[in-house]
């Protein structure tokens, strides 16, 4: 009978994925590499590649660790309460982990928490509501590149750093070539690091893509 490792046993999927995000939040996407990570959980390389055989399948590991914090959402709940909630609750989690979605670049996102917590439910709800499959599909993709996008392209953990950089470079520009750029700095810099223009843009997708709406838009048959 094989011997257990401790060294291994204390390498739970869970303390890999949280000690990594740790990592990267702290260090920068940059820092996540099989030896720092190894060290900062006190375990061997060898260990650690037991679990991960390498950075991709870290970087699944640690993404499903996340979507396991999504809401199950209660049946029988409005579709549009229902894919706000969801939604909603994957920008937070992406918006606190930047560094992650830095690191993961165009890689699909399929673990199975992820699955279970916010593709199939959100399908079946669209599909129950009424929606054809291929408008199911359609309004899931739209709101999903919305969340991500938003997440992505912003440090929403440090705002005031965030718009130091842009003032700076806006500030650089000719007003004669950029005018609408540099006479509205004042409105371009907080719209940058605000929230409310990502809830905006998910509740107008929402109302766009509810299965209601639809139906009235088409008219009697």
């Amino acid at each position: 009978m094989p011997r257990s490792s401790p060294s291994l046993d204390r390498a739970t999927p869970d303390l890999i994925a949280e000690t990594a995000l740790r990592l990267v939040d702290e260090a920068g996407p940059e820092a996540l590499t099989f030896r720092a990570l190894a060290a900062r959980l006190d375990i061997s390389l060898a260990s650690l590649q037991r679990r991960c055989t390498d950075l991709a399948g870290l970087l699944d590991l640690c993404t499903d660790h996340l979507a396991a914090r999504l809401p199950d959402i209660e049946p029988g709940t409005d579709w549009a309460a229902a894919t706000e909630a969801r939604f909603a609750a994957l920008y937070r989690l992406l918006s606190a982990h930047p560094g992650l979605l830095a690191l993961r670049g165009t890689r699909s996102w399929l673990g199975p928490n992820l699955l279970a917590r916010l593709v199939e439910p959100q399908l079946a709800d669209s599909l129950a509501a009424g929606m054809t499959p291929e408008e199911a599909i359609t309004a899931y993709r739209r709101i999903y590149l919305l969340t991500l996008g938003s997440a992505s392209f912003v440090d929403h953990r440090d705002p005031k750093g965030t718009q130091a950089v842009n003032r700076t470079a806006l500030a650089s520009l000719d007003p004669e070539d950029y005018p609408a750029l540099t006479g509205n700095v004042a409105a371009i810099l907080p719209a940058l690091t605000d929230h409310e223009v990502y809830y905006g843009a998910l509740r107008q997708l929402i109302r766009a893509a509810a299965p209601a709406r639809a139906a009235t838009d088409k008219g009697p048959l």
